[in-house]
């Protein structure tokens, strides 16, 4: 096969490579780009001996050098963006003790139910517990 159409098969695989976003795929593109430069010096095979190389290297590649590209990039930690634990929200209706109803956080509306031990009144301040889903955990806040 011809180096050019190595090349563009290589250049679709890092197309669909920037669009996953997964870096899996653009090690095989790299690995038609090694085929791509081994046929264009000049090395002459047979298609199933490029495929073949193909193949192994971009396998080589991916077991090998994606943990490294991984831990690099920092691909492989969740990035925690916001926690909303430990802040102040506002009880938008009567909530007695291990009951639900809404709460008031940061201008949204949220389930919420009332871990503490006393029952929460209508607007009176509390603080969030945990969060499981969409669900609050608040208790009142202290000195209240």
């Amino acid at each position: 096969m011809s180096w050019w159409i190595w090349v563009l098969a290589a250049f679709l695989l890092l197309t669909i490579e920037f669009f996953s976003t997964t870096a899996h795929i653009g090690f095989f593109a790299v690995g038609a780009f090694i085929v791509a430069i081994l046929v264009g010096a000049g090395v002459v095979m047979p298609l199933w001996m490029e495929l073949l190389i193909f193949s192994i290297s971009s396998v080589v590649l991916l077991v090998f050098v994606r943990p490294i590209v991984v831990r690099r990039l920092g691909l492989n930690k969740t990035p925690v963006i916001d926690s909303m634990i430990g802040e102040q929200a506002t009880a938008l209706g009567d909530i007695g003790v291990s009951a639900d109803g809404r709460a008031e956080l940061r201008g949204s509306t949220w389930t919420a139910r009332n871990v503490g031990t006393t029952p929460l009144a209508r607007g009176q301040r509390c603080v969030v517990d945990r969060i499981d889903g969409l669900t609050l955990y608040i208790k009142p806040a202290s000195g209240e």
